[in-house]
């Protein structure tokens, strides 16, 4: 069996999206969607297999963390790849790949059982949530049963947070509402489950200000930079980042919405500090998900 040697790789890519099953067929009523998220992105969606992903990765020296979203209730669309799908795809490509798993946290009791299995049989790393697409307030007391499976195993749990390219440009949005990707609602989350750690995906527009807030404040939250090109980065983002949280900044992309290539090079014309570089880009992925300790 492949095993990652952290040391070799120059980068971890924290977010990545699994969108092409070797096992299920694309949902024909996912189209619209996936067209729409096109235009706004400006990007063909095409996607690749975990395998093929794999050989990207490799091919730069970097490992990736890649799950779907579980969006059945949320959007009415069935998940097109399954968990247990990426966790066997990425336990063959482990040199590179890291699995996280996505349970809508309406699935209530079950999820939980889904989480327990997951986490014991497949030995995924992480767990994705999407509150936008799938319709939930984080700190919704209802979800906590799933969070308390989490953090009873120190995994981290990943959140959307901030505006959407899914739906944009749909009548109503595809039905989407952003009130509920408010980083915010994570101070809770972070308050009640110190031992969870929690990863704000994306610059938080239009709450950036509040995702740096609630970062600094909480030791267990970090914040991704996946979603928008670099150059696009809010200058609070780029400061903090520099500063009070290089620690706890990660690399990432959204891939396939954004390649690895394309972020790199916008991210390379930033004014950041050459001591932060490292720590962004890998170390701080590394400490995250104790990559090390199970070296």
């Amino acid at each position: 069996m492949k095993k990652m040697n952290v040391d070799e790789l120059v980068a971890i890519d924290i977010h990545t999206h699994a969108e092409k099953s070797t096992r299920i067929l694309p949902d024909e009523a996912a189209k619209e969607g996936l067209e729409a998220r096109g235009r706004y992105f400006r990007y063909q969606p095409t996607h690749q297999t975990i395998d093929q992903m794999a050989e990207y990765y490799r091919a730069r020296k970097m490992g990736f963390v890649c799950f779907t979203v579980d969006r059945e209730r949320g959007q009415g669309l069935k998940n097109n790849i399954s968990n247990e799908e990426i966790a066997e795809s990425v336990a063959e490509n482990a040199d590179v790949a890291i699995a996280f798993a996505s349970i809508d946290p309406s699935r209530g009791k079950m999820g939980v059982r889904m989480a327990r299995d997951l986490i014991e049989k497949y030995k995924v790393k992480g767990f994705k949530f999407h509150p936008t697409v799938q319709a939930f307030f984080p700190n919704d007391h209802d979800c906590y049963p799933l969070y308390e499976v989490i953090a009873h195993y120190k995994l981290p749990a990943l959140f959307h947070t901030g505006q959407t390219g899914i739906g944009a440009g749909m009548p109503g949005g595809g039905g989407l509402r952003l009130k509920y990707s408010n980083p915010m609602y994570l101070d809770d989350v972070a308050a009640d489950f110190p031992d969870m750690p929690i990863i704000m995906a994306h610059p938080s527009v239009p709450w950036q200000d509040e995702a740096l807030s609630v970062a600094t404040h909480k030791p267990n939250v970090y914040i991704d930079l996946s979603g928008w090109s670099p150059k696009y980065f809010p200058p609070q983002l780029v400061q903090y980042a520099n500063t009070l949280l290089k620690h706890k900044v990660l690399f990432g992309t959204d891939n396939p919405v954004l390649s690895p290539d394309r972020w790199m090079e916008d991210f390379a014309k930033l004014p950041m500090k050459p001591d932060v570089l490292p720590l962004i880009m890998k170390e701080n992925a590394v400490r995250l998900l104790r990559l090390r300790e199970e070296a």
